[in-house]
């Protein structure tokens, strides 16, 4: 079995971040959640993996490299627009041969990684397997609709009117016969090859696509506050460590981790809560929930449930929550007043923030 990992895309939702950043390089926890999805592939024993990419190539290349860190043998599969999932498969032909393959969105993430769905599939050899979760607003989402057996029967991407609640997944499993699929396929409205089409057109051949429900958690991180949610949930896991410096003026108190290189005098963390490193912690307050990614410095600030990119400076400021904060982006104080601010910055910005 191959890995096609899909890690192109504009990362539209994400914006400014993913104006001059990968979607799928965004850190949770201080690791770019592509890195998880690579990880659970490895996990489930795939060595060779097709990586789709755009206009982020040069970004996703140096960040996965040859893909031995993780255990796999990657190839960069080159896509000249976002055309659709199936457009990906199309132009991953050679790549994949006949061989069965699982298709991971690079910027979905599921905990308890995809064994038993992999197992599964090697297993009942359907012609192709999806994930399914319950979600408050399908609309947003390729949508499943089942019969009374719990059949896959039909598929619609986005939909105004949803017939069901349950969204796939970006992980799904297919057999040689999806490429006579996306072969057939013509632009949906959205002018895209789309993977519901694709599935769609199997049930209507005859071939067996089967479903399975999502037994953990999931999020696609398309937009920042499930970002954020996702962070959270990683760091719930946290082991606290400490391989930084944390002078006896300092206060670490629950999961905290303080990485290598990095620096806390005169400041009080209370986890789950992580410090990369190269950073720089002063006299400052780090509330749960909250990943400060290498060499940033936060000094003489409160931030809490955000998440702070490679690089930044947050120097002087009351407090900061819910926020997303880019690389080299810098926070400083300016008059005036509001006691919380709510960010969501760029790469290389900078803000003044009164005190």
């Amino acid at each position: 079995m191959k890995a096609l990992v899909l890690a192109g895309g504009s990362g539209s939702r994400l914006r400014p971040i993913t104006h001059s950043f990968a979607k799928q390089l965004v850190p949770v926890a201080n690791k770019p959640v592509l890195f998880y999805g690579l990880e659970a592939i490895a996990d489930a024993g795939i060595r060779e993996v097709g990586v789709v990419v755009g206009d982020t190539e040069a970004e996703i290349r140096e960040a996965v490299g040859d893909g031995s860190r993780f255990g796999v043998r990657v190839t960069y599969l080159r896509q000249d627009a976002p055309r659709g999932l199936a457009h990906a498969v199309l132009i991953a032909r050679d790549f994949l041969g006949d061989d069965d393959f699982v298709m991971y969105l690079g910027d979905n993430f599921i905990v308890g990684g995809i064994n038993d769905l992999v197992e599964r599939f090697r297993q009942e050899r359907p012609h192709a397997q999806i994930m399914l979760a319950k979600v408050s607003d399908p609309r947003a989402f390729g949508v499943a609709e089942l019969d009374d057996t719990g059949r896959v029967v039909a598929l619609e991407e986005k939909p105004e009117r949803p017939k069901s609640d349950l969204a796939l997944v970006g992980v799904y499993l297919f057999g040689p016969a999806v490429h006579e699929a996306v072969r057939r396929l013509k632009p949906s409205r959205r002018g895209e090859l789309e993977i519901t089409d694709t599935i769609q057109w199997l049930i209507d051949q005859g071939h067996r696509v089967e479903s399975t429900m999502v037994s953990g958690y999931w999020k696609d991180t398309g937009n920042v506050a499930d970002m954020l949610e996702v962070n959270r949930l990683v760091l719930e896991g946290l082991e606290p460590a400490v391989a930084g410096e944390v002078d006896s003026a300092s206060e670490l108190i629950g999961r905290v981790v303080v990485e290598e290189g990095a620096r806390v005098s005169g400041s009080r963390i209370v986890g789950p809560a992580i410090i990369g490193p190269g950073a720089v912690v002063r006299d400052s307050y780090i509330g749960p929930f909250t990943s400060i990614d290498r060499d940033c410095t936060v000094i003489d600030s409160e931030i809490e449930y955000s998440i702070v990119l490679r690089g930044a400076s947050i120097d002087g400021v009351g407090r900061i929550e819910v926020s997303l904060i880019g690389r080299q982006a810098r926070v400083t104080p300016a008059p005036s007043v509001p006691r919380a601010h709510r960010l969501v910055l760029g790469d290389h910005s900078k803000v003044q923030i009164s005190k």
